[in-house]
């Protein structure tokens, strides 16, 4: 896929918090546990074979990749201290150590995916960093059984990798123990709204063609679900924000090819492995129709979802216990007021 046949564009949310109201992962262990969940959604090996061949077709100049993993760097430039000793985990490993130059202080980086040949590749790479002054590390290893002594990290930093785990609450739990208290945990995970367009043309091509519907694209978490995870998990001062990215292909084939690339193709358990051609000729065709543009092109958007926590540390600001307020929101109004 050519970086010139994309174009990208970028639509951001305000901030959010997880609340009461907010739907969580289902998980055996609320707690620091690290039990599965009740039911295996993906299919965890066939994950690592995707990511093996992803190895091998990813291409340089990925303007989406790229845009996901610098605008999730760039929060490290809105900390004022260093990390010294960092994790990055899974997803976009390559992109993500191309574009760190020297944010966030720092100076040790252990680079860990399931997939050998993903991490020989980002190992190879890292040949034409050797001016950069880090420390780096490669590690094979599963996000959901993380092999990082507990307090060791000062930063864990995962771009659109973990939104594939089975138990999340609990990978993210793992996360938050290995970190050092008032260690940062930033991720970037795809969200419930990517490939929306893609869902609705293959489940219209499915009812013409064949009579009924099959998963054909992964369940993802939605916006409301972020921030009850990360209070979940156990980290302070969570945050999370969305960005949409509408990419522009030639065709549906195109982007099918973008998804293999990024090793994004369907990992679930009860899932259909037999695809008839011509369910798949009339989903490009449906595709096409309902949302072609008049140059010819097709959309994609993709939605990602980005959190921030802390591990808890005596030094992070803290909500003032219930009922310690001093002054009523009525007072403020009326002062505040027009009438005033």
């Amino acid at each position: 896929m050519r970086a010139s046949a994309i174009a990208l564009c970028r639509r951001s949310f305000p901030l959010t918090r997880g609340g009461r109201g907010s739907r969580s992962f289902s998980s055996t262990d609320s707690g620091d546990g690290f039990s599965s969940p009740k039911a295996k959604i993906f299919d965890r090996d066939l994950k690592r074979r995707q990511r093996d061949r992803a190895a091998w077709l990813i291409r340089h100049g990925d303007s989406f990749v790229e845009s996901v993993a610098e605008n999730l760097l760039d929060r490290l430039q809105d900390c004022r201290r260093t990390f010294p000793t960092a994790l990055c985990l899974g997803g976009s490993l390559k992109t993500l150590r191309h574009l760190i130059r020297g944010r966030g202080g720092i100076e040790k980086l252990i680079m860990m995916d399931t997939s050998h040949d993903m991490v020989k590749l980002c190992k190879d790479a890292e040949r034409d960093l050797s001016s950069e002054n880090i420390d780096t590390s490669f590690v094979v290893g599963d996000e959901e059984f993380l092999p990082m002594k507990e307090s060791s990290l000062d930063l864990v930093i995962s771009c659109l990798g973990l939104h594939w785990t089975n138990d999340l609450p609990g990978a993210m739990i793992q996360c938050r123990l290995a970190l050092k208290p008032d260690g940062l945990f930033l991720a970037a995970i795809l969200g419930g709204e990517t490939l929306k367009e893609l869902r609705i043309a293959c489940t219209v091509a499915q009812m013409e063609r064949e009579g009924g519907i099959s998963p054909r694209l992964s369940p993802l978490a939605q916006v409301r679900d972020a921030g009850n995870l990360l209070t979940r998990a156990g980290f302070t001062l969570p945050g999370v924000d969305v960005d949409e990215y509408t990419v522009k292909y030639e065709n549906a084939l195109q982007l099918i090819e973008h998804i293999r690339a990024m090793g994004e193709t369907n990992a679930l358990l009860q899932r259909n492995n037999i695809l008839k051609r011509e369910t798949a000729l009339a989903t490009a065709a449906v595709y096409q129709s309902m949302f072609g543009a008049e140059d010819g092109t097709i959309p994609a958007t993709f939605q990602v979802i980005y959190m921030t926590g802390w591990r808890e540390h005596p030094s992070q600001q803290k909500a003032k216990r219930r009922g310690s307020a001093t002054i009523s929101f009525e007072d403020i109004q009326k002062q505040f007021s027009p009438e005033s």
